[in-house]
Parts: structure tokens; C-alpha cells; sequence
């Protein structure tokens, strides 16, 4: 019973503890995402600046308004679409914070369907 009561205390800290998100160092920069599909590594290089994203995929480039919903939450959605599935906005959202990158959460608006992805600050 005393190891319980002596647990007590450490895990109401635990329970405390807020990953750091320090997310304005990350509005404006440029930045690199890399993930996989099928096996293959890809990388997308995009700049933000303020309300606008420029983003280079496979060498096409295509631009996105930002708008930032809090310092951590912005949703983007294409300036020039090309099919129906490119108007959807896409939600995003900073979780944690490191020196020179962010782990961020990702999905369609309104969906519940969220993927977690990793960006590196490179500018």
C-alpha cells in the first residue's frame, strides 16, 4: 500500500507534463517533408510565408493560402485546384516542437481520418 501511495505523487506529474510547442518559430521558413509511398522515399521542399505556401513535389510547384486558426493550427487549401479531390482544405496541426523541426497531425477538414508526419526546418 505505501508503494502505491509513494507511485501517487509521480504520476500526477506525469500527467502534467506538456510537450513544448514553440510553433511561431515555424510560420514563416523554408522547410523539408519526407515520407514514404510504396517503399520510395519522397521529399516536398515548401516555403511559408505568412498566409502562403509554396510547395515543390516531384518538381511541380503549387501554391496554398495559410490561414492560421491558432499559433499551432492553420488549414491550407490549393489557390489553383486542378481536380475536385485538390479543393479540399486540409487541416493542420503542430504537436510538438523541437530546435529545427515539428511533429505535425494532417488531414482533410471535417474528416476523421488523420495522418502524422515530420518537418525539418531548412531556412
Amino acid at each position: 500500500m505505501k508503494k502505491i501511495l509513494l507511485l501517487l505523487p509521480l504520476l500526477l506529474l506525469m500527467s502534467c507534463y506538456d510537450a513544448e510547442r514553440n510553433c511561431k518559430d515555424f510560420k514563416n521558413g523554408k522547410f523539408k517533408f519526407e515520407y514514404q509511398v510504396d517503399g520510395v522515399k519522397k521529399t516536398t521542399v515548401f516555403e511559408r510565408r505568412d498566409n502562403i505556401e509554396i510547395e515543390t513535389y516531384e518538381g511541380k510547384t503549387d501554391t496554398s493560402t495559410v490561414r492560421w486558426v491558432s499559433d499551432c493550427e492553420y488549414v491550407l487549401q490549393k489557390k489553383h485546384p486542378k481536380n475536385m479531390a485538390e479543393e479540399k482544405a486540409i487541416s493542420m496541426k503542430i504537436l510538438t516542437t523541437s530546435k529545427d523541426s515539428y511533429t505535425f497531425e494532417f488531414g482533410m477538414v471535417g474528416s476523421e481520418e488523420k495522418q502524422r508526419g515530420k518537418v525539418v526546418k531548412i531556412d
